[in-house]
């Protein structure tokens, strides 16, 4: 007992690192609850809503004098996917995770419906803080285009799907190839140390998809085939050059 109360201090050091675990730990499941898709009825209407938003999304990041390149290349795009929020925080173990639009442009220069993903990822290393951007990810060939095609892929994982540099507010990616097949561009609101975009998951959301549209379907259906329409998009596609 003497030994112990030699040291009050320790113990109030381990409640602080268990509470700091416990609140990471909650964290992180209720952003992988929130990547989980939910009731059908319920994910038609956050689909409807998810669409807005990345509407508003990419009217301001086309409206901001802060991203001049981003027109440039939005306007020689092959396809897009917009993240209107993307959440990212950790304290040495990290994730960020956020859903998002893909649409195609074909080759009469006009937009397709949308389809649903989800981007994932996790990371442990030198890291903490949290952060909350807006990224469009604008893919710039027909690779890009096939990758998405899968139920799921990995950025950087494949060579022919490279990460290019990051818009204003975030880090840029470690390539120097400036020929690749996807860049992406983010308004970030708040800090975070360490964590990148390379090595992240990007999955189809079924559900939504299916529910979205009233019927069963492939993201290849919808972007590439376009065998399904939802008027409720059109303002989006239009806002795309």
């Amino acid at each position: 007992m003497t030994a112990l109360r030699a040291f009050p201090g320790f113990f109030r050091h381990v409640a602080v690192i268990r509470g700091a675990a416990t609140c990471l730990a909650v964290a992180m499941i209720a952003l992988f609850l929130a990547a989980v898709p939910g009731r059908p009825a319920a994910a038609a209407l956050r689909g409807e809503e998810l669409v807005e938003e990345a509407r508003f999304t990419l009217e301001r990041m086309r409206a901001d004098p802060g991203m001049p390149e981003f027109q440039r290349y939005l306007e020689r795009a092959r396809g897009v996917l917009i993240i209107p929020e993307l959440v990212k925080g950790g304290f040495i173990i990290g994730a960020e995770g956020g859903s998002g639009v893909l649409l195609v442009r074909g080759a009469d220069g006009t937009w397709s419906p949308p389809a649903f993903y989800t981007l994932a990822a996790g990371s442990i290393g030198l890291q903490i803080g949290g952060q909350v951007s807006e990224v469009v990810f604008v893919l710039m060939s027909d690779e890009a285009i096939n990758a998405f095609m899968n139920d799921e892929f990995k950025l950087g994982a494949d060579a022919s799907v490279a990460m290019g540099p990051l818009g204003a507010g975030v880090e840029a990616s470690a390539t120097t190839n400036l020929d690749v097949d996807i860049y992406a561009f983010s308004r970030a609101v708040g800090l975070f140390g360490g964590g990148a975009l390379e090595g992240a998951k990007i999955i189809a959301r079924t559900l939504w998809n299916d529910e979205y549209y009233g019927a069963k379907t492939t993201p290849r259906e919808i972007v590439i085939e376009r065998k399904f329409f939802n008027p409720q998009a059109d303002a989006l596609r239009k806002a795309l050059p």
